[in-house]
């Protein structure tokens, strides 16, 4: 039976389908009431039904649909949340607003049909960009046209790849994979001293989290003889797999599942950049940002001194941006360290480059024009 059930307007042929499988990335719950929708929809009767919590199915002109979602995108900019009595609170209050935006523009969908098309007016050919997210196509689903839109441009995106400047080359993030655009932690690693061990031709490092495997591709091109690279993500072993064979580092580079974060063995050099921020994501891309409890960051911290060889470093990278918000201290972060039996070799820091830290109009840019990401040498205290 389907997941999600309509009623065709009148004048659709006899027996049109009104059914389809139900799919969201942030694990959404299947509407429970849908009206379809099209062109002769106004955008306040249609904010007004997302809001109440019934959906959309769209029925017209595809970019129709576009227009209507940021129509209900520029209402619900009005509700900006009043900043909270401290930083934290701003920050819980921007995510609470963020998440009911997220739920309302959620409400207005499209159906991809059993080969992944969208049998709209002017629609683009999406097939190709819906097999990279979501594999092969089986039957008729429903989706949230704001996750195709971000489908799509996932797919833009792999096809034109991120310039890393630190490997002359361009990095193919795939979709739910975190993408390197904030190259700053990316040229710490590409500069921070390596420790002896780590730059002969037969040292190892751990790149425990790999992502698109960036960072591992950067240890290698500096030297590094052997580097492995973990992460727990399907979708990451993929796309840093891909990364890898396309930059020519297959010899060196190893991709591995790293479902308990580190793998077996010591490494001269064990690089690890968790999510930044102690906060439950939303989506399966929000998993490169938020980490519930620091629970990645801590797993690192306390299996360190297990996995190092004689002489080998840790290398944390991590931003300041959740002091500034009030989610975690710096004494809190020295604390860990201390209680993994770590010491700090060395810091290196490096300000933010992205559009947001220089946006005064983001609710957040007192915190963000802040922030610092360091790249954490650690070392296990003799």
């Amino acid at each position: 039976m389907p997941d999600i059930r309509w009623t065709e307007p009148a004048g659709q042929e006899p027996g049109a389908p009104s059914g389809a499988h139900w799919h969201s990335e942030s694990g959404a719950p299947a509407p429970r009431r849908v009206t379809v929708a099209d062109d002769r929809m106004k955008a306040d009767a249609a904010y007004r039904l997302a809001c109440e919590g019934t959906a959309l199915l769209w029925r017209g002109d595809y970019q129709g649909a576009r227009q209507l979602l940021k129509a209900l995108g520029r209402r619900l900019d009005r509700l900006t949340p009043k900043p909270g009595a401290t930083p934290a609170e701003t920050f819980h209050r921007h995510r609470q607003a963020r998440g009911h935006r997220a739920r309302v523009l959620g409400m207005l969908l499209v159906v991809l049909e059993e080969d992944h098309s969208l049998a709209l007016r002017r629609a683009p050919d999406v097939r190709q960009a819906c097999v990279e997210a979501y594999g092969p196509p089986e039957r008729r689903t429903a989706v949230s046209l704001r996750e195709l839109l971000g489908v799509i441009g996932a797919h833009e995106w792999r096809k034109k790849g991120v310039e890393i400047p630190a490997l002359g080359a361009r990095i193919h993030p795939h979709y739910g994979v975190f993408s390197p655009v904030r190259g700053e932690y990316v040229d710490l690693v590409a500069t921070a001293p390596l420790p002896a061990a780590a730059a002969r031709p037969e040292g190892t490092a751990f790149d425990l989290g790999t992502g698109t495997g960036v960072l591992a591709a950067v240890l290698a091109r500096r030297g590094v003889g052997r580097v492995l690279a973990t992460d727990s993500s399907p979708r990451a072993l993929a796309c840093a797999r891909d990364n890898v064979e396309r930059l020519g580092l297959t010899g060196r580079v190893r991709v591995e599942e790293g479902g308990a974060l580190y793998p077996e063995g010591r490494a001269a050099l064990v690089v690890c950049n968790p999510p930044w921020l102690p906060a439950r994501p939303t989506s399966a891309v929000e998993q490169g940002v938020y980490d519930p409890d620091s629970a990645m960051l801590k797993a690192f911290l306390t299996g360190l001194a297990d996995h190092l060889e004689p002489a080998g470093e840790g290398w944390l990278i991590i931003s300041d941006l959740a002091e500034h918000l009030g989610l975690r201290t710096r004494d809190d972060l020295l604390a860990a360290f201390a209680a993994a039996g770590l010491g700090v070799v060395d810091r290196h820091d490096a300000k933010p480059r992205h559009p947001r830290a220089f946006d005064p109009g983001d609710p957040l840019h007192a915190a963000r024009a802040a922030e610092v990401t360091s790249l954490w040498r650690l070392a296990p205290l003799a």
